[in-house]
């Protein structure tokens, strides 16, 4: 079961991936679990040496109680200080961003593939397009 950000890899050049584990309360496992989340419009920021990710939407589990989680809460990523280091200094070049790319359970735990990107130009995005187009003219072929 995994969830993927489909739209990172089209807005964005990936240039490092890093998987990182996710600090999840009360029923959120159950909600990544059966797949109700959504990290299209999310990104990781770094506050006080610890790494957050923000806008990732995890929803309510249907079972639960009145302890349920707050579905849009910052979440805690954990990452090693060496790997936060890296990021830090990659985010300081101009351009670069740290985004979700996707979510999934390994070994019942939910960890989070991350990717330091660089965004496109929209004539980039383009060329993507025709090259999608072109390979699907020569499958049908």
């Amino acid at each position: 079961m995994e969830i993927k950000n489909k739209k990172a890899y089209f807005n964005y050049f990936i240039e490092d991936e890093i998987e990182a584990g996710l600090v999840l309360v009360g029923t959120e496992i159950k909600s990544v679990r059966k797949g109700s989340i959504d990290i299209s419009d999310s990104y990781i920021r770094i506050k006080n040496n610890e790494a957050y990710i923000i806008n990732m939407f995890i929803e309510k589990y249907d079972s639960g109680s009145i302890f349920n989680h707050d579905p849009s809460r910052e979440r805690k990523l954990l990452l090693h200080k060496k790997e936060i280091k890296k990021l830090l200094e990659k985010v300081k070049k101009e351009g670069y961003s740290i985004i979700p790319l996707k979510v999934y359970i390994k070994e019942g735990k939910a960890k989070i593939l991350i990717g330091v990107a660089r965004g496109k130009k929209l004539y980039d995005k383009r060329e993507n397009i025709k090259k999608r187009d072109l390979e699907r003219l020569n499958r049908r072929r």
